[in-house]
């Protein structure tokens, strides 16, 4: 079993968006709609990057997994950086999801219906993701 499997078993709502790269339900929170990437390397390295904002030892300990889970043992071998850990596909299925909670929302309030607290706070929770994703395609280009 790659690490990536390894991972993966413990995660609900795995979907593959590409070779070596998944989505999937982060297991810290109730999240109704995937918001964590996966990306197996060549190397055997497995990235994680929540757009909900949870670090990724929070993420590990939930499902009872450690930072060595993520990296092959390669004594003295020291891995070349990765300049992209993930591809725009990956990104712009997060923000498509996120954009269309917004377009929702503002409908909503287009229509004069009131926003539940509920409505609210997954406006919020998806303004802070397309933030997220903001952030990673800043850093990373």
């Amino acid at each position: 079993m790659s690490r990536a499997d390894k991972l993966l078993s413990c995660l609900q709502r795995v979907k593959r968006t590409g070779p070596g790269r998944w989505i999937a339900s982060c297991p810290t929170r109730e999240d109704r709609h995937p918001s964590l990437a996966i990306r197996e390397l060549d190397d055997g390295r497995v990235l994680l990057h929540d757009f909900g904002g949870n670090d990724v030892a929070s993420i590990l300990a939930a499902v009872g997994l450690d930072l060595c889970d993520l990296f092959p043992a390669a004594p003295g071998a020291a891995a070349s950086p990765t300049r992209r850990p993930f591809n725009a596909s990956d990104v712009l299925a997060l923000v498509a999801i996120e954009s269309s909670v917004a377009v929702v929302v503002c409908a909503d309030v287009l229509r004069s219906r009131a926003v539940s607290e509920i409505d609210f706070g997954r406006l919020l929770t998806a303004a802070q993701r397309l933030g997220n994703a903001a952030e990673v395609c800043h850093v990373y280009r």
